[in-house]
């Protein structure tokens, strides 16, 4: 095995011992460098002790025992490096190469040591040299020090005997500061007494000039007993204090006295304008004065902290705040001054009125002539503006926790919205420059706008609701009336029913879009809300028309029965169209907004509809019912009887239903032609009339198509009127006498695939009754016909209106019973 790469560990060369008598020889003579520049190479401490002695060293082992464990460690790691690189005897020819290069090792790690130790130690002889010279500058420093303290306590005795000349010099310079004040002092009583009557008289400039000289004095007194400038004397003692405050206890009266007056004047300031503006000019000066002074004073002391000379008593006024106050304060009575009498119900529009021009006269006061009054600075008029919109916001807020009719809040509403902002008022145009100056914000917040609306809506609706409910009740007392509903210019009937309710719903659109279209929308989704309940009630009177007219149809107040039903219909056409027309001017936007369920006016006008049409339709089947029972009957086919009178109440059914307006005209029209077709073919089902013989088919194949000629002359206008339906239900008559006609029962089976072809909807049932009727048939054309009936039977069409579908087929006789004979 040849192992000749380095020991996985860095070889540890043991150090020469760190004894002084063996050194390397660069060591030694760095060493003695050293010693020549220093002769005396010993510290402090080493001469003090003595210096080492032999006897003193101790082993290396003991002093450093990290230093024999390493050394042990790096033996050890050597051997068993050794051992694994000359493991076999030719490998020691490389003996030599490796002792060289571990040589050369050793020589480079005790360079490095060497290099390192020396600077360490010139470092340490830099830093001694640094404390020897501090230590010597420390010692200067306490020297001087200890000087100081003797002098000073030297002085200290002599400081000792002046404290009694300062005490005799501050009472010398307070009494001679009271001497030179004695006449001012003796003056102070009679000039605040002048200064009263100035002041009363209201010679406010004299009075106010007067009044500086008397706090001049007062704050040049408390100075003097102060201290001089520049001296840092005590605060002076409550009995000096005292007894200035006795000398100039007016002073305070008089400002008082004097702001009073001010003030007064400044409240006045709108009425006095007009008569003598010299009082409030006055005003205005004198609180300019006083701005001016109270400045003055605060940078005067600012500058001089350090002398704590004190602001003269009440310094700052701020009398130009207090002048602004008393400013809002005036507009405020102003506005209380407008009359609160008559200001709810009808009065509250002209209260609104009277606070418009009163705001405008005031402003044209404010801006002609008050504005020239005060300095530019002062902005009068945004003043005015501000605490003017500060008192009708409070005003209107107050207004608006009324409970207000729907009346008023429209008027406050429109006042605010658009009056407020109008050129009649704040958009003026001398007040639009003004206006984009000052932040007024709105005068009512957008949450009490919408409290208003909402309010707005619930009263309306509370108004629409009973107006309604009254119409409608007005409307059920016409139906009883003993004579046909009014007609309009057209010949159609209709009651006073939808007039009012479009003229109501109209009118409240049209006042709310006024305020705006939100208000609009939300009127309009009200008034749909307020129809569609409207509708559902009617609908139920309807209902309760149809019960108590089927109770007692012979009663005299249902005479005109029909004819009110005919007038609900068109009233319901009218109401549709003032409904289309409410949901046009409803913005797209706000479609449901206001409610998770919009209301459905349609709906309700259409359920309506369909329920008037149900009941004419059964007044109608009511007054043919006495004439079906003797249709298709023996006396039928002989005489022709009842068909005509039939007719006639067809007829005059269908004159009535042409007072009603399109498209429930034709709709009418349609349903009363099926129900006439549907009642003629159920009467067929019935086999009251069964052929014995190919002479009776005839018969009564050509009296049926006689009877279908005679509906059609009766129903001739309907095509041109109105849209034909796919399957004109009278041709089923015809196609019916064909099938009863045919002379070959063979071609039966054809006869009844085209039947079923175009009528799908027919049964077996149905045609098993055809063929019964025609008495010629055999059973097994019967089956063959029912099976291909059965098997060919197709699916209703899109579109296609049934008309077998409601026709009951009685139960017949046994097959295998004779039709004359009964059962065993």
């Amino acid at each position: 095995m040849c192992a000749l790469s380095p020991p996985p560990r860095l070889l540890c060369v043991p150090l020469p011992a760190l004894d002084p008598q063996c050194r390397p020889r660069s060591e030694g003579a760095s060493s003695g460098r050293r010693a020549a520049e220093n002769p005396n190479p010993m510290s402090a401490g080493d001469q003090k002790s003595g210096g080492d002695k032999p006897e003193d060293a101790l082993p290396v082992a003991t002093v450093w025992p990290e230093v024999a464990r390493a050394e042990c460690l790096a033996r050890g790691a050597a051997l068993k490096w050794a051992s694994g690189v000359f493991c076999r005897p030719e490998h020691l020819e490389r003996l030599s190469q490796y002792r060289k290069r571990e040589s050369q090792r050793t020589s480079s790690i005790h360079t490095r040591l060497k290099s390192m130790i020396q600077s360490y130690l010139e470092g340490v002889g830099w830093g001694l040299e640094q404390l020897r010279e501090a230590r010597l500058e420390l010692r200067e420093v306490s020297h001087a020090v200890k000087k100081a303290g003797l002098e000073s306590s030297r002085n200290a005795e002599g400081v000792k005997s002046l404290e009694r000349l300062r005490e005799v010099s501050v009472s010398h310079r307070q009494l001679l500061a009271a001497v030179s004040n004695l006449p001012r002092l003796y003056s102070v009583r009679s000039m605040v007494l002048e200064t009263e009557r100035l002041v009363e008289s209201r010679r406010l400039l004299e009075a106010h000039a007067r009044l500086m000289d008397l706090e001049c004095w007062q704050d040049d007194i408390l100075w003097q007993l102060h201290g001089a400038a520049g001296t840092a004397g005590s605060a002076l003692s409550a009995e000096d204090q005292e007894l200035v405050a006795k000398y100039f206890s007016g002073v305070g009266q008089l400002v008082d006295a004097l702001g009073k007056e001010l003030w007064a004047v400044v409240s006045s300031a709108l009425a006095l304008a007009q008569q003598n503006p010299t009082p409030f000019v006055s005003a205005v000066r004198i609180v300019e004065r006083e701005e001016a002074l109270d400045r003055a004073l605060l940078e005067e002391r600012g500058r001089t902290r350090g002398t704590s000379r004190p602001l003269p008593p009440g310094r700052p006024r701020c009398w130009r705040a207090c002048f602004f106050q008393v400013l809002d304060e005036a507009v405020s009575a102003r506005f209380r001054s407008v009359s609160y009498l008559h200001t709810r119900g009808p009065g509250l529009a002209g209260h609104l009125s009277a606070l418009q021009h009163g705001i405008m006269a005031d402003l044209a006061t404010v801006r002609h002539l008050l504005e020239h009054c005060v300095p530019p600075h002062y902005r009068l008029t945004g003043a005015y503006l501000r605490a003017g919109h500060r008192c009708l916001h409070a005003h209107l807020a107050q207004v608006s926790s009324w409970d207000l009719e729907s009346g008023e809040i429209f008027a406050v509403l429109n006042w605010v919205l658009h009056i407020y902002n109008s050129p009649d008022m704040m958009g003026h145009p001398e007040l639009v420059a003004e206006m984009e100056k000052v932040e007024l914000g709105p005068l009512i917040s957008t949450e009490g706008l919408e409290q208003l609306q909402n309010k707005y809506v619930q009263s309306v609706r509370k108004s629409v609701s009973e107006w309604m409910h009254k119409a409608l009740q007005v409307e059920l007392q016409d139906w009883q009336r003993d004579q046909e509903p009014d007609t309009d210019h057209e010949g159609f009937y209709q009651t006073s029913l939808p007039t009012i309710i479009t003229q109501m719903l109209e009118e409240n659109a049209r006042v709310a879009r006024m305020i705006g279209e939100s208000l609009r929308d939300q009127t309009i989704q009200m008034g749909l809300y307020e129809m569609e309940n409207l509708l559902n009630r009617f609908r139920e009177a309807l209902v309760e028309f149809g019960k108590e007219h089927r109770r007692n149809p012979s009663n005299i107040k249902n005479k005109f029965y029909l004819h009110y039903l005919l007038a609900s219909i068109s009233n319901c056409i009218i109401l549709k169209k003032s409904t289309e027309s409410l949901q046009k001017q409803q913005s797209s936007r706000s479609a449901g907004q206001f409610s998770r369920t919009p209301p459905d006016p349609l709906a309700a006008l259409d359920r309506a509809v369909r329920r008037a049409c149900r009941l004419v339709m059964d007044q109608l089947l009511q007054d043919l019912q006495p004439f079906l029972s003797g249709l298709l009957t023996r006396a039928w086919l002989v005489q022709g009887d009842p068909t005509p009178k039939l007719c006639h109440v067809l007829e005059r059914h269908l004159e009535l239903h042409g007072r009603v307006r399109p498209p429930c005209r034709q709709r009418l029209q349609e349903e009363a032609q099926w129900l006439t077709v549907v009642e003629y073919v159920r009467a067929l089902m019935q086999k009251r009339l069964v052929c014995r013989n190919a002479e009776e088919r005839r018969q009564l194949a050509q009296q049926m198509v006689q009877d279908d000629q005679r509906f059609r002359e009766i129903l001739h206008g309907l095509e041109g009127e109105g849209s034909v339906p796919e399957v004109n239900p009278l041709s089923l008559l015809s196609v019916l006498a064909d099938f009863l006609r045919l002379k070959d029962p063979g071609m039966l089976t054809l006869e009844v695939s085209g039947l079923a072809a175009k009528y799908p909807d027919i049964g077996e049932e149905h045609v098993s009754v055809l063929l019964d009727i025609r008495g010629d048939v055999s059973r097994d054309i019967r089956g063959a016909v029912l099976d291909l009936l059965e098997q060919s039977a197709p699916p209703l069409p899109a579109g296609y209106r049934p008309i077998f579908t409601d026709i009951l087929v009685p139960p017949s006789t046994m097959a295998f019973c004779l039709p004359t004979a009964k059962c065993a």
